[in-house]
């Protein structure tokens, strides 16, 4: 978004929130952006202990936030144009599936609250160019933006990773899902043209530069949403957890992240469900092929990466069971094209986008024809986004 497209959404925001909260409001707020997420390779690893490559992308979440004296926050979406049902007292913040995306930023409120770290009330208004549950982390934008506006009105000085972690903590506890650290990480940490190996189980983590020559990230959204609560996502990190108590009644394991190839082949006879071992075995050889595509795409080798993508995409598909037909469709259509390098599904999966690297020339015949061919065969609409890999989670200056 360049500085005109940047100004026109901020001055929006702006005339909403002085609309909904008055001028005197407008004068204390300030105005915070989030970056949604693409996972390059490493899906379903972050929980299990392993390595993730995400970078934060151009599209994302909005906030215009000022603290508030009155005794309530209030939280206004211009995308869905919804306020009153997000009026919450203070000390009786619990999940309700009736606010829906407000519960994301009360969760993080509340979440803070609990640690101390905030005591006031807030006037907020978002708006985001992010897809809903199209697998790039609005949820976790929405947690950052909030995380990092109440930081900087309120002046408690967390890490970024610390607020990281308390964004993931408030999705698991007050959302109810068990999610890993990578969305939250990618979101408030990401850098611009890098892309981040993250070792999940340590936080340790390095800039990749994200080189990718004359080609282009696009994003394929099938338009099916994704409900992870819905979903069978805990179903399948519970399943990883009784494998690798399995395999610890053999020897001391500290995640299935931590194996080697070889070690899972010693110890997975151990895993008494087939389906247990299916999903194990997709977090270890995840894991073993998010560090080799790292290194190939260091070393330049664009095409081998491309190929690590597509096992990425079948070892979903076959083993772990989270892709569907929709993401199936919108992967093997774009194997077929001459000008792609790789594809895969990208996020949680049921439902959500895929990530192509596209020959730059061939990204218009690309959406032409793999829209074309998704239609024909599940009867729906993709959507397309070329996107660019962008810094992280930030305030914007805005007079």
């Amino acid at each position: 978004m360049n500085e005109i497209q940047t100004r026109a959404v901020a001055e929006r925001l702006s005339d909403r929130f002085t609309d909904l909260y008055g001028a005197e409001a407008r004068s204390r707020a300030r105005l915070f952006f989030a970056p949604g997420r693409v996972n390059l390779i490493g899906e379903h690893t972050d929980y299990n202990g392993g390595h993730v490559f995400p970078c934060a992308i151009s599209l994302g979440i909005w906030a215009m936030v000022a603290p508030s004296e009155a005794a309530e926050t209030r939280l206004h979406s211009m995308n869905l144009d919804e306020h009153a049902s997000c009026v919450v007292q203070p000390g009786c913040w619990v999940y309700d599936p009736a606010r829906d995306w407000a519960n994301y930023p009360l969760g993080v409120i509340q979440t803070l609250r609990e640690h101390g770290y905030l005591s006031g009330a807030l006037d907020a208004v978002f708006w985001g160019d992010l897809p809903n549950g199209a697998g790039l982390s609005s949820s976790a934008a929405i947690e950052v933006v909030t995380g990092l506006a109440c930081d900087s009105l309120f002046g408690f000085e967390l890490e970024r990773i610390d607020l990281a972690l308390m964004c993931q903590k408030a999705e698991n506890r007050f959302i109810g899902m068990n999610c890993g650290i990578m969305d939250q990480f990618a979101v408030a940490m990401g850098r611009e043209k890098c892309a981040i190996l993250l070792d999940c189980e340590t936080l340790q983590h390095r800039y990749v530069p994200l080189e990718l020559g004359s080609c282009c990230l696009v994003l394929a959204n099938a338009n099916k949403q994704h409900k992870l609560s819905d979903s069978a996502y805990n179903e399948r990190r519970n399943s990883c957890e009784e494998a690798l108590e399995d395999m610890r009644t053999a020897r001391p394991v500290v995640s299935l992240g931590s194996l080697s190839l070889g070690e899972f082949e010693e110890l997975s006879p151990h895993i008494v469900s087939p389906v247990n071992f299916r999903r194990a075995r997709h977090a270890v050889t995840e894991n073993q092929r998010t560090l080799q595509a790292v290194e190939l795409l260091e070393c330049g080798d664009l095409n081998a990466f491309g190929r690590l993508m597509r096992a990425s995409h079948e070892s979903l598909r076959d083993d772990y069971e989270v892709t569907g037909p929709e993401l199936d469709a919108l992967a093997e259509l774009a194997w077929s094209q001459s000008g792609v390098v790789g594809a895969r599904m990208t996020g949680a999966g049921f439902g959500g986008c895929t990530v192509n690297i596209v020959k730059g020339e061939a990204v218009k015949a690309f959406c032409s024809e793999v829209g074309a061919g998704y239609k024909k065969r599940t009867g729906r609409e993709a959507s397309f986004y070329v996107a660019e890999s962008g810094p992280g989670a930030r305030e914007v200056p805005f007079a």
